[in-house]
């Protein structure tokens, strides 16, 4: 099956899709990007994007502290997307990346004068993490500060740093890593978005506290207010509180909602997946596959 590729207004076969070497984006990391999925109903035979205006939202906001414009409409984007998955004709959940780079062929590290341009891709995609519950430490990398690469924008070149986070847990013999603000105070995963279970809160860092400004974490607050009814504390959180969690889990496009069973090799609650986690997956996974009428308007359908 000829799989394609949307790459300067055109659709191309994905073994076609070509980018010059001497790029901006490729010498620099000046471009911006977004991770969605797209989930297949079986019932249904349905392939449902999840939220896919509020990625196409972010993606804007990012391209704009980059110096750029965004390419297309929300509507344009929308089509866009939709018609590259029905090329495609996918029978399975997808992930899918659209960026918008600079595209000058030129040495200088500067973004005036450098045309932007589109690209989005998809491809199949099961679930990010295998295991059931995941080890994690506290990274001696300190995430990057709004104020050299802000991570509310999600830049390609940005993710050295989540590279070299997620690099280091692994060769320490961990599954990821949560990482420290500049000041010390607890921020997020590689790149994923954190949560913990305290005294049956739901408790999330700030979006203030140098995260990115997640979809996924956004959902999940919804979700757990209106839904399953519980308090969810947005503020700044301690590292030894990490310790001190009932439950901890990890959450974003890619990466869904994944369970963490220890901290710096400290058991989280016994050790164990928790009730909450499990109650929260599976709520998940029922809305994203279009399942729950009530925000079956966050899942766009691909197929007429």
């Amino acid at each position: 099956m000829t799989e394609y590729v949307y790459l300067d207004g055109k659709y191309v076969d994905k073994d076609k899709a070509m980018i010059p070497v001497m790029t901006h984006a490729f010498l620099y990391g000046t471009a911006v990007f977004e991770g969605m999925r797209a989930y297949y109903n079986e019932d249904e035979k349905q392939l449902y994007v999840f939220r896919p205006k509020e990625h196409f939202e972010r993606l804007f906001q990012s391209a704009k502290i980059m110096y750029m414009d965004g390419c297309h409409t929300l509507d344009e984007h929308l089509d866009i997307l939709k018609n590259l998955l029905k090329k495609d004709n996918f029978k399975s959940d997808v992930y899918i990346r659209p960026i918008i780079y600079k595209s000058a062929d030129r040495i200088g590290p500067h973004l005036m004068d450098n045309p932007d341009k589109y690209l989005v891709f998809a491809f199949p995609m099961k679930d990010y993490f295998v295991n059931k519950g995941l080890r994690a430490c506290v990274s001696t990398w300190r995430r990057n500060s709004d104020n050299s690469i802000p991570p509310r924008a999600k830049i390609n070149g940005a993710y050295v740093n989540a590279s070299l986070i997620s690099t280091e847990a692994r060769m320490n013999g961990f599954d990821e890593a949560i990482v420290l603000s500049q000041s010390g105070k607890v921020a997020e995963g590689a790149a994923m978005n954190l949560f913990l279970v305290m005294n049956g809160k739901l408790v999330t860092t700030t979006t203030t506290s140098e995260i990115l400004t997640g979809v996924t974490r956004n959902t999940i607050i919804q979700l757990a207010k209106e839904v399953l009814g519980w308090e969810v504390e947005e503020r700044v959180i301690d590292r030894s509180e990490l310790y001190s969690a009932d439950e901890a889990f990890f959450c974003g496009t890619g990466a869904q909602i994944v369970p963490i069973c220890s901290i710096d090799s400290r058991n989280i609650g016994n050790g164990e997946v928790g009730e909450k986690v499990l109650e929260l997956q599976k709520l998940y996974f029922d809305v994203v596959k279009g399942k729950v009428p009530k925000y079956k308007e966050w899942c766009m359908p691909v197929y007429d």
